[in-house]
């Protein structure tokens, strides 16, 4: 969405569709495992399409950024303080089932999840503070937090686990 949504309404419009149908095409086998995350980012466009394509809400569109990030981060930490997190869900996808519930898994995979908890809630940080401040920094500054907060949760989660791969080895 980040990526694709453009500067003008009609081209948000078309972006959060995109983001609506690729979520279920691409994300079809994740929400049929149930993966909370895959089904989060379905809810999260469906409001959206509701919100913003129908709806026409300008507080949900001018806010997207505290309220897309603010959702994402309320996932993650739900799923931590529930002690089943999201990460766990893509381990288990990968691994045999004799090793599902090895506690040195679990406490990588909440140890990932942590990391991205305390990203995502930064992105959504800088998203409030955009909102408070608007003009302050330009939106591509914000633009570049959030591109760079998602690219460093992913070279950190690609580490993490050859550095597990190594360990296991």
């Amino acid at each position: 969405l980040l990526v694709i949504s453009g500067h003008t309404l009609v081209s948000l419009d078309r972006a959060i569709i995109i983001c609506l149908f690729t979520s279920v095409i691409f994300g079809y086998d994740a929400l049929r495992k149930g993966f909370i995350l895959q089904w989060g980012t379905l809810v999260y466009f469906s409001i959206c399409a509701v919100m913003i394509n129908l709806l026409g809400n300008m507080f949900f569109i001018m806010n997207m950024g505290i309220l897309s990030n603010g959702f994402l981060a309320s996932i993650i930490w739900l799923t931590i303080f529930t002690g089943k997190p999201f990460t766990l869900q893509y381990a288990r996808d990968r691994l045999p089932k004799e090793r599902w519930n090895d506690p040195g898994l679990i406490r990588d995979c909440r140890y990932i999840a942590l990391v991205w908890g305390f990203l995502v809630t930064f992105s959504t940080l800088a998203a409030g503070f955009q909102m408070f401040n608007p003009g302050l920094f330009s939106d591509e500054i914000y633009l570049d937090v959030n591109i760079l907060t998602i690219a460093g949760g992913i070279l950190f989660t690609q580490l993490y686990n050859k550095k597990i791969k190594k360990i296991e080895n």
